[in-house]
C-alpha cells in the first residue's frame, strides 16, 4: 500500500523529471536557469511525516517509540505526543562567580536529582529552569530527523518544553531530555505521565552518512533520564566528540542490533553508551 506521502513524492519526482527532460531535450544537465526549479522539487521531497507515515515506519520497525501507552491518543495528525517522566535535575543557587562549561565537576555540583513518587506532582515555579525527561525512548532511523516541540496547552500556561535542544539527530537512541522553564507569574504543577511534548519527523533527502552515535563520539546516546550538559566532551575542550570510537570496527560500520524490550529498556553494548 502506497501512503499519501509516497504518492506525493512520486508525483514530484515525475514532474521534476519531465520538466528537466523537456528543457534539456531529453537528457543531459538542466540549464543553469532551470536548476532552481529542480532544487525546489527536491526540497518538496523532504516532507514532515503524517500519522499514516509515522504508523508505517513504526510498524516497519526502523522508527521506534516505546512504550506508547495509547497509540490512538498519542499519534496526532503529524506528530507523536510524549509523556513526562518522574526524574528531574534541578539547578541550585550557587555562590561561585560562574560555571565553566568545560568543568564536569562544576556542572555536576550545580544540579541535584529529584524523583517524583507516583501520584505526586512537580511544581515548576516562575523563572525556574529544570531538566526533565520523557517516559518514552525513541530510536530515529538514519533517514529521519525529529523535532521536539511543546504542546500548545502547556504553552498557554507559560511552560516552555525546550530552550535550544529541539532536534533528535538521525541515529539517536534514548529518552529525550526536556529543558523545562516557567515564563509565567504563577507556579504550575506538572504530573508525571501527562503528555508534555511532541515529536515531528522530517524525511531527509538521503540517509545520513555519519548518523548520531559512537562513530561520531556522540555524548547523549542511550541516555535513560535527564542528562546534564556534557559539553566538556566536545572536541574543542579536548573531548572525543566527532572522533572515531575505538569500539567501532574499521569498516566504518556500527552495531545497530540493539533492541528495546517491552519496558522501553535499550539493550545495547556498553561501547554504545
Amino acid at each position: 500500500m502506497v501512503g499519501n506521502g509516497e504518492r506525493e513524492r512520486q508525483r514530484i519526482e515525475t514532474v521534476g523529471a519531465q520538466t528537466a527532460g523537456a528543457k534539456t531535450g531529453g537528457g543531459g544537465r538542466e540549464p543553469r536557469a532551470d536548476r532552481g526549479f529542480y532544487t525546489t522539487c527536491r526540497r518538496l521531497l523532504d516532507m514532515i511525516l503524517s500519522d499514516v507515515d509515522v504508523l508505517r515506519r513504526l510498524e516497519g520497525g526502523d522508527l521506534r517509540i516505546e512504550p506508547l501507552a495509547d497509540r490512538d491518543l498519542q499519534i496526532q495528525p503529524a506528530s507523536v505526543d510524549l509523556r513526562l517522566g518522574t526524574d528531574f535535575l534541578e539547578f541550585q543557587r550557587t555562590n561561585i562567580p560562574c560555571i565553566h562549561p568545560n568543568s564536569e565537576q562544576e556542572v555536576g555540583e550545580y544540579v541535584t536529582e529529584t524523583e517524583v513518587e507516583e501520584g505526586e506532582e512537580f511544581v515548576l515555579h516562575p523563572n525556574d529552569f529544570v531538566l526533565g525527561t520523557t517516559i518514552e525512548r525513541v530510536a530515529i532511523p538514519d533517514d529521519l530527523i525529529a523535532h521536539v516541540e511543546g504542546r500548545s496547552s502547556l504553552g498557554r500556561l507559560a511552560i516552555v518544553i525546550h530552550a535550544t535542544a529541539g532536534l533528535c539527530d538521525p541515529g539517536f537512541r534514548g529518552k529525550i531530555t526536556l529543558e523545562l522553564s516557567n515564563l509565567g507569574t504563577a507556579p504550575v504543577a506538572l504530573t508525571p505521565g501527562m503528555r508534555v511534548s511532541q515529536l515531528t519527523f522530517t524525511e531527509l533527502s538521503s540517509p545520513a552518512e555519519r548518523p548520531y552515535g559512537p562513530k561520531r563520539g556522540s555524548k547523549y546516546q542511550d541516555q535513560s533520564g535527564p542528562q546534564a550538559s556534557r559539553i566538556q566532551g566536545d572536541s574543542e575542550f579536548g573531548g572525543r566528540q566527532g572522533r572515531l570510537d575505538e569500539h567501532v570496527d574499521r569498516s566504518g560500520t556500527t552495531d545497530r542490533s540493539s533492541t528495546m524490550d517491552q519496558s522501553g529498556t535499550t539493550n545495547g553494548s556498553e561501547a554504545d553508551r
